[in-house]
């Protein structure tokens, strides 16, 4: 079954309320840029990023399956359970191959023009941090008229 999808609402926080709060699930990866309002996302959406316990009913929904929530750095809005920017970043950061690069450089590129043009409150694990200094000019230079 497909759960209601980007299309239906105004916003897609509002979207991601209507499918996933109050269920037992953590949005992540390009979802949780959105939810965070670090990517604007991208329209007629269809495709939810979560990670949960059991695999849910929706088959447009990414069922990431974890034992525990335990060790996934998380933050609440209201009913929503969304991992915490550092949390988020890291992920797609170690998960790069598997991820949509265009969120992740626009969300980065946000971060670090809405933090005064630095990236120095984020968290970068170390196993992390090759891919994050290959990839932080380019969310530098997104906005810039080239």
């Amino acid at each position: 079954m497909t759960s209601l999808t980007r299309n239906d609402f105004l916003t897609t926080r509002t979207w991601h309320r209507a499918v996933v709060g109050g269920k037992d699930v953590i949005l992540r990866h390009t979802s949780a840029l959105e939810f965070l309002e670090l990517f604007g996302g991208y329209m007629r959406e269809k495709r939810i990023e979560v990670y949960a316990k059991d695999r849910g009913e929706y088959d447009n929904v990414d069922y990431c399956l974890v034992n525990t929530f335990d060790g996934i750095d998380y933050v609440r809005f209201g009913n929503v359970l969304c991992t915490s920017v550092n949390q988020t970043f890291n992920d797609m950061l170690d998960d790069f191959d598997n991820i949509d690069e265009q969120s992740l450089v626009e969300g980065l590129s946000h971060y670090f023009y809405t933090h005064g043009e630095s990236f120095d409150g984020l968290k970068i694990n170390p196993k992390n941090a090759k891919q994050f200094i290959a990839i932080k000019d380019w969310a530098i230079e997104y906005y810039s008229e080239g």
